[in-house]
């Protein structure tokens, strides 16, 4: 692979994630979030008897990765699909376990430095932000046919923007003169849109809506929820689950699930013994989740806002 490649992407919390699935020797490990391969690369460098399989559904981010990490032969295994079919991607290449799985939740390097890939407000370009560009609704799209209550109930779901439906009206405005075509032309938008004194804490405007709107139009949560319920399933006993998520609403997600695994008793607190016969399925490995250091920080500042949770399958 080229060393332009390698150098557009930093994996964040590499070292947290090969201590937590080590040791390493023999197993096999689902990347089900391989952006430009940084993950996989470390893990199959770190012991030569590893095996990746890597899952993305951004073709260009695969075909990147994959030649990334042609050295390492059959050892690799890239497969395009969303990881929250994982499932189906595992039982197509005759795998009935693996004994790791990692997550790694958000917009790729790859995505985010992108023009054309239309997922930053930072640089103009098309407003597409489909991570699989195979899909057939670009953001462009879905913004023209959405009514206001939908653009406010994905601009404050997902972004959790007070000023939503402010944001909303004035996307209706401005369409009903040209479709928003851009990513300067939203940006601008929602700029206006809201009281130039509200304190975003040292956010552009745009940063909620434009997030809210990328995570709805590839069905993130919906994705990581599935991909945390197939994981598991294919999980090992005693394989692990490592998650990185970069959002509150991500990570709730997947505290939640951890905590479900690892609860013994689901019966109301009233019922004299337990009914409802369900056992302890996990040991959660991180009781609070692990974020980067000042010195990842230096050099990765994507890392920032980086929370890694972990746990290991007991049955």
């Amino acid at each position: 692979m080229t060393e332009p490649v390698a150098n557009l992407h930093q994996p964040v919390l590499c070292s947290e994630v090969i201590r937590l699935l080590s040791p390493l020797a023999g197993k096999v490990l689902v990347d089900g979030t391989l952006g430009l391969g940084g993950h996989s690369e470390a893990l199959l460098l770190e012991d030569e008897t590893v095996q990746v399989i890597g899952v993305d559904r951004d073709a260009e981010a695969l075909a990147l990765a994959s030649e990334r990490l042609d050295s390492f032969g059959t050892r690799f295994r890239a497969v395009h699909g969303n990881f929250g079919e994982l499932d189906r991607h595992l039982d197509d290449l005759n795998i009935q376990s693996v004994d790791g799985i990692l997550l790694d939740i958000g917009v790729s390097s790859l995505q985010l430095d992108s023009n054309e890939r239309g997922f930053s407000f930072r640089r103009d370009g098309p407003l597409d932000m489909r991570m699989n560009r195979q899909a057939f609704e670009t953001a462009a799209d879905w913004i023209q046919g959405a009514t206001e209550s939908q653009l406010t109930d994905v601009i404050f779901r997902f972004g959790e923007e007070r000023f939503a439906r402010q944001i909303a009206r004035a996307i209706l405005r401005a369409r009903a003169m040209a479709r928003i075509e851009s990513t300067s032309q939203l940006a601008d938008i929602i700029r206006e849109a809201v009281p130039a004194n509200y304190d975003h804490r040292r956010l552009d405007p745009a940063t909620r809506t434009f997030q809210a709107i990328r995570m709805s139009l590839n069905n993130e949560l919906g994705s990581l929820q599935a991909g945390l319920a197939a994981g598991f399933k294919r999980l090992t006993i005693g394989g692990t689950m490592i998650v990185i998520c970069f959002h509150s609403l991500e990570d709730r997600i997947v505290k939640q699930f951890f905590r479900d695994k690892e609860r013994p008793c689901v019966c109301p607190p009233k019922m004299p013994e337990c009914v409802c016969g369900k056992e302890i399925e996990a040991e959660i490995l991180t009781k609070r989740p692990l974020t980067a250091t000042s010195e990842e920080l230096n050099v990765n500042a994507r890392s920032r806002s980086a929370k890694l949770r972990a746990a290991v399958r007991l049955r």
